[in-house]
């Protein structure tokens, strides 16, 4: 038998403290990396990663390298950058302390993959994805949803033909966060301070972007209303603030070949819905609906031809003529299908669309988003052009 080979690699996870950031990426996606003996790369040869957890609250950190069997922490970011024992850099702090350690990491030569948004505006995002790719550094953002499930089965319908002609997106996000006062919020209250970098429309158009991206070819415009519906919140002491920042978008797309999407998102609703996000896509021939996990569909074979008589009780139960889309095999989790990917990039020089330059189209989308609701008219997305390494 060969001999196995391993590749460890060592990585700086800055703001891991945070409920993604130790559940999505540390735990679910480093740890059970390591758990299952690495990345495979063949039979013989695997990465191992060597996380280096970093934070600003040594308590926290040491309780969860104690918590994931992690073994090194620090408050230190500085010397980590100069140490080349640990080659990539990632980030999950909040986003308006990501934009200046990035452009630190990547002036020292590391590895970049980080979260959404990355960056406060368009040009600082498109600042980050320049400086990596003209310092020759692998980049990478989180577009997770791409490997959820729901979405996964959504693409192969898609690949399959199931819909025919695609006419219409459908998008529903959301959920009530409690505000504070009687019972605790389970959003962090930065999330509703604009001056902190809060705002719905920043968190959430970013993923709306690459999930219109990588499912239906792109976004040409954007017609965005941006609210605050509710002004007065609790942070986590129970002391009382402001919202100062969007906690609702109702956005319209226009996608090629005139495809139209439309995606509500909001922490002020209560839901009554199959999921917390759902997305229907409509077309001449099909239709479905997925959540973050499962998929129904209906062909236009199946669909019922209902009639408007509001004087008597609905006839037709429309949840029937649906059918439940198989699973079709085990789904790993998507930060840690996309961690997997990034790190056979580094590794191996692997194929990788997902760098930098999303994050600036992400970002692009929320900050015209939020233009287009100041103006309260339709804002079209201009090109932010590719730089070849």
């Amino acid at each position: 038998m060969s001999d196995i080979k391993i590749h460890n690699i060592g990585i700086i996870m800055n703001g891991v403290t945070g409920r993604m950031g130790t559940n999505q990426h540390l735990i679910r996606s480093i740890c059970a990396i390591r758990e299952q003996g690495g990345v495979k790369i063949s039979d013989n040869e695997f990465i191992m990663p060597d996380p280096i957890l970093v934070g600003r609250n040594a308590g926290k950190l040491q309780k969860l390298c104690e918590r994931t069997g992690i073994e090194k922490y620090t408050t230190d970011l500085a010397p980590l950058m100069d140490d080349d024992n640990y080659p990539i850099y990632f980030d999950s702090q909040t986003t308006l302390r990501r934009y200046n350690d990035v452009k630190t990491a990547i002036s020292k030569g590391k590895h970049i993959y980080c979260e959404k948004p990355t960056a406060m505006s368009t040009k600082d995002a498109y600042e980050l994805y320049e400086l990596a790719q003209n310092a020759g550094v692998k980049n990478g953002v989180v577009q997770d949803k791409l490997w959820l499930p729901g979405m996964l089965k959504i693409k192969r319908l898609i690949d399959l033909g199931f819909f025919g002609r695609i006419i219409s997106v459908r998008g529903e996000f959301g959920y009530w966060v409690f505000e504070g006062d009687v019972i605790p919020a389970q959003r962090p209250s930065w999330n509703y301070r604009k001056e902190d970098g809060g705002g719905i429309c920043v968190d959430m158009l970013c993923h709306w972007r690459y999930v219109l991206d990588g499912l239906f070819g792109g976004v040409k415009a954007v017609s965005c209303l941006a609210t605050t519906h509710i002004p007065d919140r609790w942070d986590e002491d129970g002391k009382h603030y402001p919202a100062t920042a969007d906690d609702s978008a109702y956005a319209t797309f226009e996608l090629p070949d005139g495809v139209i999407a439309h995606f509500n998102s909001s922490w002020n609703v209560r839901v009554r819905r199959d999921d917390l996000f759902t997305m229907q896509v409509d077309g001449t021939e099909g239709s479905a609906v997925a959540g973050l996990r499962d998929c129904v569909i209906q062909h236009r074979s199946e669909t019922p031809k209902p009639v408007w008589n509001p004087d008597i009780d609905q006839p037709i139960d429309f949840y029937d003529a649906w059918t439940r889309v198989p699973d079709y095999g085990d789904y790993d989790n998507a930060f840690k299908i996309q961690w997997e990917d990034f790190l056979k990039h580094v590794v191996c020089d692997s194929e990788w669309q997902w760098d930098l330059r999303c994050g600036a189209t992400g970002m692009q989308l929320a900050e015209l988003g939020l233009e287009s609701s100041e103006k309260r008219a339709w804002i079209e997305l201009p090109d932010l052009p590719v730089i070849n390494k």
